[in-house]
C-alpha cells in the first residue's frame, strides 16, 4: 500500500498574481441534447462550477463563472482573466466538440488548466483511444467500432460483451443492461443505442475483474500517478460488477481503496505511458480493469479533464486517499498555469 504522502508542487507568489480566475462550464439547453438522460447528465456541471468557484475564493482570489455558449470568447476577451479553468465537457450538446474550447483559448492565447485541442479531441473518441493504445502495446480490451447500422454486425471476439457509445463521457448509454451475453442481445443493444444518440458505438469484450482508477496529474514539477481500486458493492445486472448510469445515484454503489504495491508499480508506468501517447496534459483519469483469469490489467476509457470539483468526484476521492485535498489540487494547478502562461498546451 502507498504510505508516503506525495505533496503537490504550489507557488505562492505565482497565485498572489492573480487578479481574475474564469470558471468556463458547458452550457446546457434541453434542445441540444438528444435525450433526457444526456442533459441531466452533463447539467451537474454548473453546480460543480459554482463549487470550484467557491473552492477559488477560499484561496483569496476573485473568480466568475462563464457558460460555454457563443459568447464564451467575446466575454473572455473582455475580462482578460489570468487564468481559466476549462470545465466545458460538451459544445452545442456534443463532447466531441468540446476541443473547440482549448482551440480558442490557445488562439487567444489566454492561459488555462486542462488538456489541450489534440488530448481533448483523443479522449473524446474511444475508437481513437484504443487504436493508439493497441498501437502502442498498452492492452485494450478487444473491440469493434459501429459506425451506423450497416456495420451492426457479429463481433468476431468472445462474450460477456459491453455496449458503449463511441463519444461519450462517464457512463452515458452504460445501463444496468449493458452486459450482454449474446450476439442477438448487442445487435438489439447496438440498434437502440444508435437509435437514441445518432452516434457510433463500441462493442468491447466485457472484463471481469477487478476496476482500478489512475489519476495522471502534472504540478509543473512531476507528473504524478494516483491510483485506486474500486471496490462495488452492488453488481448492476446481478452477475458483473462495472459502473452503470443508475448506480451514480447510489452513493454506496462502489467505494475506493489503495492498491497493493506490485499492482501499482506496474499501473503508475502504464498509466504514465497512456498520459503521454494520448497527448493529455495537466490531469486525466484512467479506467482498468484487472483480468480475473490471468491478472492482465486492460485499460477500458480514459478521460481528459475528468470531472474537477471538490466532494465525490473520481479524481478528487482518489486523490484524497493519497492525502491530497482539493484545495492543494486547484493551488497546483492555477500556480503553475498563471506562473507558465505561454507553456504550449500540445506534446
Amino acid at each position: 500500500m502507498a504510505t508516503v504522502k506525495t505533496k503537490l508542487n504550489v507557488d505562492s507568489d505565482a497565485l498572489k498574481q492573480i487578479k481574475l480566475v474564469a470558471v468556463a462550464y458547458s452550457f446546457v439547453d434541453r434542445e441540444l441534447f438528444p435525450n433526457e438522460e444526456a442533459y441531466k447528465a452533463e447539467k451537474e456541471v454548473e453546480d460543480r462550477a459554482g463549487q470550484v468557484i467557491e473552492e477559488i475564493k477560499k484561496l483569496g482570489l476573485e473568480a466568475k463563472g462563464y457558460p460555454g455558449d457563443q459568447y464564451l470568447l467575446t466575454n473572455l476577451l473582455i475580462d482578460r482573466p489570468d487564468v481559466i479553468v476549462n470545465l466545458v465537457d460538451t459544445v452545442r450538446g456534443k463532447d466531441k466538440l468540446a476541443s473547440t474550447i482549448p482551440a480558442f483559448l490557445e488562439y487567444a492565447n489566454i492561459p488555462f488548466t486542462g488538456c489541450g485541442v489534440t488530448g481533448m479531441v483523443i479522449g473524446s473518441n474511444r475508437h481513437l483511444f484504443k487504436e493508439l493504445l493497441d498501437y502502442n502495446k498498452i492492452p485494450t480490451p478487444e473491440y469493434k467500432f459501429i459506425k451506423d447500422l450497416r456495420s451492426n454486425t457479429p463481433p468476431e471476439f468472445d462474450p460477456p460483451y459491453i455496449v458503449k457509445l463511441n463519444e461519450s463521457g462517464g457512463s452515458m448509454g452504460i445501463d444496468n443492461r449493458a452486459v450482454k451475453e449474446t450476439v442477438a442481445q448487442v445487435l438489439k443493444k447496438v440498434e437502440d443505442l444508435q437509435g437514441d444518440y445518432k452516434i457510433p458505438v463500441l462493442v468491447e469484450q466485457f472484463i471481469d475483474g477487478r476496476e482500478v482508477t489512475g489519476v495522471v496529474f502534472e504540478d509543473g514539477k512531476t507528473r504524478h500517478v494516483f491510483l485506486a481500486e474500486k471496490k462495488f458493492r452492488i453488481k448492476p445486472d446481478g452477475k458483473h460488477e462495472y459502473t452503470s448510469i443508475e448506480s451514480y445515484d447510489d452513493p454506496n454503489a462502489a467505494k475506493y481503496q489503495l492498491v497493493e504495491e506490485e499492482l501499482e508499480k506496474k499501473l503508475t508506468e502504464l498509466c504514465a505511458k497512456a498520459f503521454e501517447i494520448l497527448r493529455f496534459t495537466d490531469y486525466a483519469k484512467f479506467d482498468i480493469r484487472v483480468d480475473e483469469k490471468d491478472g492482465t490489467p486492460y485499460f477500458i476509457d480514459c478521460n481528459p479533464n475528468t470531472s474537477f470539483g471538490p466532494g465525490d468526484q473520481p479524481m478528487t476521492e482518489v486523490m484524497k486517499l493519497h492525502e491530497i485535498e482539493f484545495e492543494e489540487i486547484l493551488a497546483s494547478l492555477l500556480s503553475y498555469h498563471v506562473k507558465s502562461p505561454t507553456r504550449p498546451k500540445e506534446i
